[in-house]
Formats: C-alpha cells, sequence, structure tokens
C-alpha cells in the first residue's frame, strides 16, 4: 500500500513570554471581557445588546433598529472591511495573530493544556506514553474543562439572540427550546473542535484570508521577518565564542522559533502563508538572543524594504505610512463619520406607506373621491408616542380618519387611512401627495417630523 497523503503531525507549540505575548493575552482578556461579559448588561429595563430575530428588533444599548435599518449594517461591514485592509496594509495579518476568534480560542485552550499536562515536552511524553492512571486523568480532566468554557461560549452566543437570563433560568428548569438547546450545543461544538483540535488547520486549510492575504501585502508592510544576512550561516556555537571567528551568523539554530510556532513553520525559510504573525518566534528569539549576548533583533517585525535597504525603524516606520495606507485610512474615516452622523441624525420612528391595493380609488357619500392607504408606523423610542397624521399636496385634500394614534415603546402598528378630495378638484390621473407624520411625547412635546411620498389617484 503507498498512500498519497501524509498524516497530519500534531503540533506541540512551547509556551513563550515576551512583548507580543503580552499582547496576545491582553487581547484574549479584552475580547472574551466584551463577548462573555456584553449579553449580562442591562440598559434600563432589558437587556443592553439583544438581537430579537422573533420580534424583528435588535437593540444595541440606547438603538432599537428593525430590518429597515439594514444600511446600518452594510456600513459596519463596510467598515470591518477597510479596517482588515487597512490593518493588512500596515502590520500584516495583525487580526489572525491577536484578535480573530480561532487565536483566542486556540490560546485559551492551549493554556489549560499547558496547566493540566505540562509544557511541550511533558505534553509530547505524555501522548507517546501507554494508557495509564495519570495520563487518563489528565486528558479527562483536560477535556471537561475544555467541554465547560465551549459550553459557557455556546450560551453566551445563544444569549445575543434570547435574553441571557431567560436562557439561563429554562436551561436550570429544563425547558429551553429545542433551537436554543441546538445552536448552544452546535456552537459549543465548534469551540472545542476548532480550538481543542483543529487549531492551526483552520488558519492553514479553512480560512481564505490566508490565501488572498498577498493581494493586500507590498514590500512597504510589516511583517515577521527574520534577518538572514544577520542570522546565516547558522549553527551552534559556545556562548562565549565569536561568530566571527567560527564563521557562523546570530542564529545558533536552537530552532525555538519552530517549537513556539503555533502554526509550526519555520520563520527563517521567510514568509509563508501560514503565518498568522503572532510575533511567538521574535519574543522567544530575543530571548536566545539575550542569554548568548548578542543584539535583539534577528527577527522581527520589519519590511522587505527596510531588510533590503538596512532602514532605521524611524525610516520604516516613514515608508510604513505610505499613500495606500492614508487613502484606506481616509476612506474608513469617511465610512464611520457617515455611519455616526446617520445614527445621530435617526429619527425615533419610521413610516411605511402601502396604497390598499383592493380599492385604488372611489367615490364615497358626498360625491368625493377617496383613496385608501395602510400605513405601518413604528416607533422605535423605548417611550409611548403619540403620532400626529396629516397629509399635502392637492387643496381640499382631508384626512377623513383619526389623525391621532399611540404607539407603545419599541412597537409597530398598522393603522388604515383614507384620503378625500371633492370631486372636482383636481383632474383625473395620478397626483403626488406627502403624508406628514409628528412623532409627540406624552407631555405634548414634539420629537421629530417625517414626510412619506405617495399618489392620489382621481378616475376618469
Amino acid at each position: 500500500m503507498v498512500s498519497l497523503y501524509a498524516a497530519t503531525q500534531k503540533i506541540y507549540p512551547r509556551s513563550v513570554h515576551g512583548i507580543f505575548a503580552k499582547w496576545r493575552w491582553i487581547m484574549v482578556f479584552v475580547t472574551q471581557l466584551v463577548f462573555y461579559g456584553l449579553p449580562w448588561l442591562e440598559w434600563g429595563q432589558r437587556q443592553a445588546v439583544l438581537f430579537d430575530l422573533g420580534a424583528r428588533r435588535f437593540y444595541v444599548f440606547g438603538l432599537v433598529l428593525y430590518p429597515q435599518d439594514f444600511i446600518y449594517l452594510t456600513a459596519i461591514l463596510v467598515i470591518s472591511a477597510f479596517s482588515l485592509f487597512l490593518f493588512t496594509a500596515v502590520a500584516g495579518r495583525l487580526w489572525c495573530g491577536y484578535a480573530c476568534p480561532q487565536t483566542v480560542y486556540s490560546e485559551i485552550f492551549m493554556w489549560v493544556e499547558r496547566k493540566i499536562e505540562g509544557d511541550r515536552s511533558a505534553r509530547m511524553r505524555l501522548d507517546e506514553d501507554a494508557m495509564s492512571t495519570e495520563k487518563l486523568f489528565k486528558k479527562s480532566y483536560k477535556h471537561i474543562v475544555w467541554l465547560c468554557i465551549a459550553l459557557w461560549t455556546g450560551f453566551s452566543f445563544v444569549g445575543y439572540f434570547t435574553p441571557i437570563k431567560e436562557l439561563g433560568m429554562a436551561f436550570f428548569l429544563g425547558n429551553m427550546s429545542s433551537w436554543e438547546v441546538f445552536w448552544v450545543f452546535f456552537y459549543a461544538f465548534a469551540t472545542y473542535g476548532n480550538a481543542g483540535f483543529m487549531r492551526e488547520q483552520v488558519c492553514k486549510y479553512m480560512c481564505p484570508y490566508a490565501r488572498f492575504q498577498s493581494a493586500m501585502f507590498d514590500k512597504d508592510t510589516l511583517i515577521v521577518t527574520y534577518d538572514a544576512e544577520r542570522g546565516e550561516p547558522r549553527g551552534p556555537r559556545s556562548k562565549k565564542a565569536d561568530p566571527s571567528s567560527v564563521g557562523l551568523g546570530a542564529c545558533v539554530d536552537c530552532t525555538l522559533c519552530v517549537q513556539v510556532c503555533p502554526t509550526g513553520i519555520d520563520i527563517r525559510k521567510g514568509l509563508q502563508y501560514e503565518c498568522i504573525g503572532c510575533g511567538a518566534c521574535a519574543d522567544v528569539c530575543d530571548t536566545v538572543m539575550d542569554k548568548v549576548g548578542y543584539p535583539r533583533g534577528l527577527v522581527k517585525y520589519s519590511t522587505e524594504n527596510a531588510m533590503n535597504q538596512h532602514w532605521t525603524s524611524k525610516q520604516t516606520l516613514r515608508h510604513v505610512f505610505r499613500p495606500r495606507v492614508i487613502l484606506y485610512t481616509a476612506i474608513l474615516m469617511v465610512v464611520v463619520a457617515a455611519l455616526f452622523t446617520s445614527l445621530a441624525m435617526r429619527k425615533p420612528f419610521k413610516v411605511d406607506v402601502v396604497r390598499d391595493r383592493a380599492s385604488l380609488a372611489r367615490i364615497v357619500s358626498g360625491g368625493k373621491i377617496e383613496n385608501v392607504y395602510r400605513l405601518q408606523v413604528m416607533n422605535a423610542a423605548e417611550i409611548p408616542l403619540d403620532f400626529h397624521l396629516a397629509a399635502t399636496g392637492l387643496p381640499n385634500l382631508i384626512l377623513a380618519t383619526n389623525t391621532t394614534l399611540r404607539v407603545a415603546p419599541t412597537e409597530s402598528m398598522w393603522v388604515s387611512v383614507q384620503l378625500q378630495l371633492p370631486y372636482d378638484a383636481a383632474p383625473p390621473g395620478s397626483h403626488p401627495i406627502e403624508f406628514v407624520i409628528q412623532s409627540v411625547k406624552p407631555n405634548g412635546e414634539v420629537l421629530s417630523e417625517l414626510q412619506e411620498k405617495s399618489v392620489f389617484l382621481v378616475p376618469r
């Protein structure tokens, strides 16, 4: 039998300490504090962030959004895309190395693994040993902790769509809906599998970002780089030996940069698509350089041009902020400003006008022409509002129905509206009109006014 495929070799990343490792753990704490904590925050009498799909309302602190506010989601996606372009153009895969959920949860799961099974060599020995009571205990203990983290992650995620306190009560009482149970376990399974087992395989084979990142890189992008000119030829030597006297470069060929890499690559072979830019190899290489008494920076964040032309740090940064980066920044700032301006000017209600298709126009008592409309009034505020209705656009146009209605907080109401016009007040045809709707607080204060266009049909 000849196998056409090589078996995947398990990677055992060594723990590392340094400035970039600290930043990774800062991002772990920040992202998880936001993710796990946000569903428990309250805003008034409700959950601060809640995407209520059943009621088709999305609560984000003081904002209440409806499906008609889809434009805001589009703006957020555009901001996310340009942020990704900007960060990638500046410093490569910063998102992958520090804030991607796959990286964050892999860090958490590997930390649990190190605490229970030991560091790299201990884990390798444990996996090679035959099954024993100690091995069974450690493996079982590790997977129990992993499952607890994964289940809490799935529970927290579903808590963004079902009020998390109600979800917790339903969980303890055993009356969660089947869909809630499904999604909790689905995301728990995804977290458990991706962070516990697949890890670097997600980055290498499943994530599309690794494939198209080269389109956003150029020779002035900061990437994790090995200084081959300084490091080669590499090889072991005595700490007291002068590298130049033994014909060697600064690299002592300890392979620690490979051992700490979460994707198992050798940064000394140059930039590879598997590299997530986490900087672990730079941290461990600086530690080795300190021990042997060599200057730091054999592996560091730099650019291709900086390495080839031996630029200083100031020269490198000056070239990093190039026209491409400035353009991305300008576009990003414009879109962010437009989003916040739109949110600030957003009215606390929405109105949709729909003509009654069953009766386009009809003659009613008194010889008047009547058109019937259906108005959907959506109160986006969290207080009850009164709405005053009026219509303009034609002389002697009157509203034949109730001109005031009250809508409860964050609710919507459909109302049928009849407009009437004297028979000879306008020639036959379609005439543009406007519905004018005012929102008024219960104390009589006018909040805002909205105009919605429609047409009035006069039959021949």
